[in-house]
């Protein structure tokens, strides 16, 4: 299996940011073709550490075939052309073959 992991840094507003994220964002993601599952979350750090990240989402693939496909996909596109509405410092992205 493989898993996507888009990383968002905190961003000026976070309740506008929340707003779009949930209610725009994730529906389109939704239909990425090849997606098994995704989750994500608003992390919060333990003790006194800091967090360069205020959300996180991860989807999960069956190969990185797959995924890149979707990513290239009409929707993968219009997904990263949608980021600058709601974290106008843009994302990390990562992947990377799940170990179990």
């Amino acid at each position: 299996m493989y898993k996507l992991m888009v990383l968002y840094p905190h961003p000026a507003d976070p309740q506008a940011f929340k707003a779009y994220y949930v209610n725009q964002h994730l529906p389109m993601a939704r239909k990425l073709d090849g997606m098994l599952r995704f989750d994500y979350a608003f992390p919060e750090p333990l003790g006194d550490a800091t967090s360069p990240w205020f959300c996180i989402f991860q989807a999960y693939f069956p190969d990185q075939a797959t995924l890149l496909t979707a990513l290239q996909s009409p929707t993968g596109k219009a997904l990263a052309a949608d980021v600058p509405n709601y974290s106008p410092n843009g994302a990390t992205l990562l992947h990377a073959f799940i170990q179990e």
